[in-house]
Formats: structure tokens, sequence, C-alpha cells
């Protein structure tokens, strides 16, 4: 299951909003080891696609640099799906490359007439996808 805080949720899905009808895309690192999301980081889609994203490989390696002298690592990976339901598609889990992150995919489409938009999470690993719970809290439990 993921656990996010409410602040969190609601950056990822203003960025998903915000970049349509283009795919948004950013992290949410964490402490390492903590499965904890807590600090948000919006990427630049590279691709500029409504249909792709991709992470500027600059970009991406400033950020795993910044994350190691912060003792961080990714929690959450998002993207945002403009025309489609937040699931994974091929594309997304051939480039799923994080193990251990929680796979977050918003659709700003309304696809499923649920609302404006979708935020579900799944875990892929292996090429095996499998969707989770997401708890929406105010604030973490003290550790």
């Amino acid at each position: 299951m993921l656990t996010i805080t409410q602040a969190l949720y609601d950056q990822i899905v203003a960025h998903s909003r915000a970049d349509h009808p283009d795919e948004a895309c950013g992290v949410v690192a964490g402490p390492a080891g903590t499965g904890r999301p807590e600090r948000f980081i919006p990427m630049l889609n590279a691709a500029r696609s409504p249909t792709f994203y991709e992470f500027d490989s600059a970009d991406l390696l400033k950020l795993y640099r910044e994350m190691d002298d912060r003792d961080e690592e990714p929690v959450i990976v998002y993207h945002s799906h403009t025309a489609t339901e937040a699931y994974p598609s091929r594309t997304d889990v051939t480039y799923a490359n994080e193990p251990g992150a929680h796979y977050v995919l918003v659709s700003t489409a309304d696809a499923d007439d649920a609302g404006p938009f979708q935020f579900r999470s799944y875990r892929i690993v292996d090429g095996v996808i499998t969707e989770e719970d997401v708890e929406v809290v105010e604030a973490y439990e003290p550790a």
C-alpha cells in the first residue's frame, strides 16, 4: 500500500493538470530505507508529448546525485495519462527500473466517468504490474 500525505497527493494532481495536454512526470523522494514519500520533485517531460513522457537525462542525473547526497531514494515515480485511464502502458512497464518504487499514474482524462482524474498506484517488478491501495493521510505517524 502507498501511504501519501494530502499535500503530496494534491501537488501530483496539480502538476498533472497543469501540464495537460502533455504528460507530466516527476518523483517524490524519501529518506533511504523508509518507504516514506516526502519531497515532491516535479520534472520536465523532455518529450513534451501527450502520449509519452521522458525524463531529461541531465536532469535525472542531477536528481540522483542530489538524492544520494541527501540519503534519499525515489519512493514514488509518477506521470500522467492525458487520454487514457491511469494504468501502465507497455512503454511504462519497459521503463520501470526502480523495483522498490511506487509507480503513480494520474489520468487527466475522464475515462471512467468517475471525475476529472484518477490517481492510482502500482508496483512494477520484472514486467509484472500489481495495483496497490492508496491511503491519503493528513500527516505521517511519528517514526
